[in-house]
């Protein structure tokens, strides 16, 4: 196995003076997944309405999310409506010399009065001149994250072109001791070096894994630039499940290139809900139009806010103990 040292990143968040996190106590881990999930092409609805016992965790592409995109009403109004459906979204292909997208962002995200969005940030990535980051956007109303534990992937071989930005999150809701807590892996591969970067990302999901929080509910997800089938020894992960199935999603319809993986084993807080957030269809919007706002479509899937997956937190019997 390649070796990763986890380190924390110096860049880890911007703060703009929303409330400080309180640290995660108690358990980790869960086990299994829910029977009968086939390799059938993914759906392409809309997600359906947010529920309170679950929480939906999406990756999106924002392709070269800078200030022309800020600048355009039309298109922020598009990824407005987008976030909106999800409670966590792992963010790619942040692109701005000012570090002023993400507060903009957030902003127009809880303009509404009644959402509550925050976001951590990494650090520019990248071997040439055009630097990339990522980020996590969250609902404060149902995720919580560990904002002094956020960390890029140390890559001394210099393996990957943009090291993945790891993050530990809660579900809110349940007794801290029952929430479902996770690992989040954001990735982008370049896709001059898909192989090589597949075939060391499976390493890279293992040091996730082990690392010190020991979460066994990891999930790598991002734009991995191939499909469920060619995922490489990635792929080829004991356990391995892929969420996007079969289905495209890239803004013209003919390419698979992102998803979300866990491994089947560990994580049975997935309810086997998931997809690929068609916004063409969901706004009625013309190709031209759909690729102002990107070239990939948003993946989605949703996981029960009980650690172990319980959809609802069970009464003691009278002269029982626990």
């Amino acid at each position: 196995m390649k070796k990763f040292v986890l380190l924390i990143s110096a860049a880890v968040a911007l703060l703009v003076g929303w409330q400080a996190f309180q640290k995660f106590p108690g358990g980790f881990g869960g086990i299994g997944l829910p029977a009968g999930i086939g390799t059938t092409p993914t759906s392409t609805e809309a997600p359906p309405p947010r529920a309170q016992d679950t929480v939906r965790i999406a990756s999106f592409n924002i392709q070269v999310f800078g200030e022309s995109k800020l600048s355009d009403p039309g298109v922020m109004e598009n990824l407005v409506q987008i976030v909106r459906n999800f409670d966590l979204v792992a963010i790619q292909e942040v692109r701005a010399q000012q570090q002023d997208i993400l507060p903009h962002f957030v902003a127009m995200l809880n303009a509404d009065g009644q959402s509550h969005y925050d976001y951590v940030i990494g650090p520019r990535l990248g071997r040439s001149v055009s630097k990339e980051q990522y980020a996590y956007i969250f609902d404060r109303a149902s995720i919580e994250v560990d904002r002094q534990q956020l960390y890029t992937v140390d890559d001394p071989d210099d393996l990957l072109h943009r090291e993945p930005l790891v993050g530990w999150f809660r579900a809110r809701g349940p007794p801290p001791e029952e929430a479902f807590t996770f690992t989040l892996a954001v990735v982008h591969t370049d896709p001059d070096e898909v192989d090589r970067e597949l075939d060391v990302l499976d390493d890279v999901f293992f040091a996730v894994r082990d690392d010190e929080r020991k979460e066994d509910d990891t999930i790598m997800l991002g734009d991995f630039n191939a499909s469920d089938a060619k995922l490489r020894q990635l792929g080829q992960v004991s356990g391995m499940f892929a969420v996007v199935r079969n289905t495209p999603t890239n803004t013209l319809g003919n390419k698979q290139y992102d998803n979300i993986l866990f491994q089947q084993s560990a994580t049975l807080e997935f309810t086997g809900r998931g997809g690929v957030y068609d916004f063409l269809r969901a706004f009625n919007l013309s190709q031209e139009q759909a690729l102002r706002v990107s070239d990939h479509l948003p993946v989605w899937a949703e996981f029960s806010v009980y650690e172990g997956g319980r959809t609802a937190r069970m009464a003691a019997q009278p002269g029982t103990t626990r």
